[in-house]
């Protein structure tokens, strides 16, 4: 067999994990083979079982390998606001998010933090991520030429607002519609690019560019469309004080018939029972942002009940409200966060989602978030002993479960050891460059 072969600890779910002793939920093998050819997976299964005549050998062991982790909602504009001092989301918008990215009128300032902003995704394992671009059609042209020079698979889309807003962030429902059209006629479904149709949120588009917003979704229903929802107390009166008409925050974007399986509603944390439905029934997906949800202090998402009632959910970084591009670091807090509302989220389910269940949100199983044959060969070798601290950790660890929560506690970018992204080594190359 040609091409490249990977050893090492192999793991990939196969169905979302009932609990974390759910063995039926994944495969895993204890001295894997992933085979690789082309940027595909052309095989996977125990080592010494497999034909590596003529492949090239990479040994990994005794590391995990892993689908490569998937972000399903980030903004690579505000890069240089982590970690900005506020007291809520629209103080932080309006004294910090709003005046960074009103640089990215310039398309070199575009290009540079495009390319620091994959470093970083790369650095920490993430090789899908569903960014929000700045207003400026540039800065998703910046965007998606740099993933096009990585050949990663992203999703992304410059962002429609026209009100409560800077001047110089603040597109017209026209010209917003047309900025739109023409990137979707440039990117979407070039290589591995895709689109997303981004309406900011309900606060800055007026009802017009709600419409024009709609009238993209209908032209091009393969799009995605990615928004916020429901984030915060202040946030969500002010959306109906906007919209006296429509009930409350979600039937906004049902009223413009923005709701549907590739609709990704970032935060999602204050939805009514109506609302909950609402996302249930139109297979709309909440995006769960745990960094950010405590940094800025918005409120704790609500996993079980949304779960229960079938809304299909995700979750996210969302640098930079968030405060680390780890997806490990994000499901720590995740699982903080649920454990102060009574609820249990196991290691299983955790890697789930970041690897599988995004996928899933994504409507992209089968292309990512698995390792099986005819996927893309995006994948991340994880180092559970990266630390001294963890090192000494793994020596009392006598479970894969056990491991996946020290990985998912502990470890951040020195745990991710390699990245492939379609078959090619990234982060490796990374520090060559360094």
């Amino acid at each position: 067999m040609t091409g490249t072969v990977l050893r090492g600890r192999v793991l990939t779910f196969v169905q979302e994990p009932t609990g974390s002793d759910d063995t039926s939920s994944y495969r895993y093998w204890e001295d894997g083979a992933v085979f690789i050819n082309d940027g595909k997976i052309v095989a996977v299964g125990d080592y010494h079982e497999r034909n590596i005549a003529g492949a090239s050998v990479i040994d990994h062991r005794p590391h995990l390998i892993l689908p490569g982790l998937i972000d399903t909602h980030v903004h690579y504009p505000q890069m240089q606001v982590i970690g900005s001092y506020a007291g809520a989301l629209l103080e932080w918008l309006n004294k910090y998010t709003f005046v960074e990215e009103q640089r990215f009128a310039d398309r070199r300032h575009a290009e540079r933090i495009a390319a620091r902003f994959f470093d970083e995704l790369i650095r920490h394992g993430t090789t899908t991520a569903v960014a929000y671009c700045s207003v400026h059609k540039g800065s998703a042209e910046a965007f998606f030429a740099e993933a096009a020079r990585r050949d990663m698979l992203m999703i992304g889309g410059k962002v429609m607002m026209d009100r409560n807003a800077p001047e110089a962030l603040r597109d017209t429902p026209q010209s917003g519609y047309d900025d739109t059209k023409a990137l979707i006629a440039d990117w979407h479904d070039q290589g591995r690019a895709k689109y997303a149709i981004t309406p900011r949120f309900a606060i800055t588009s007026s009802p017009e560019q709600m419409e024009m917003a709609e009238a993209l979704v209908r032209e091009f229903p393969d799009c995605y469309v990615q928004t916020h929802l429901s984030e915060n107390m202040a946030e969500i009166e002010f959306a109906k004080e906007l919209y006296p008409n429509l009930g409350d925050y979600t039937g906004i974007y049902e009223r413009y018939h923005l709701l549907g399986p590739k609709t990704l509603l970032g935060h999602s944390i204050h939805l009514s029972h109506r609302e909950a439905e609402v996302l249930a029934n139109t297979r709309s997906v909440a995006v769960f942002c745990p960094t950010s949800n405590l940094f800025i202090g918005s409120g704790l998402f609500d996993y079980a009940r949304l779960h229960e009632r079938g809304v299909r959910i995700a979750v996210a970084t969302d640098v930079g409200g968030g405060t680390s591009y780890s997806m490990l670091k994000t499901l720590d807090e995740g699982y903080k966060v649920l454990q102060l509302r009574g609820q249990r989220l196991s290691p299983l389910n955790s890697f789930y989602l970041m690897t599988l269940g995004n996928a899933r949100a994504l409507s992209l199983e089968g292309t990512i978030g698995s390792i099986a044959p005819g996927a893309d060969a995006d994948l991340v070798v994880l180092d559970s002993g990266a630390t001294p601290q963890m090192a000494l950790r793994m020596e009392a660890v006598e479970s894969l479960s056990n491991e996946l929560f020290l990985l998912q506690t502990c470890g951040d970018d020195r745990a991710v050891a390699e990245v492939y992204v379609a078959g090619k080594p990234l982060k490796s190359g990374l520090a060559a460059a360094a």
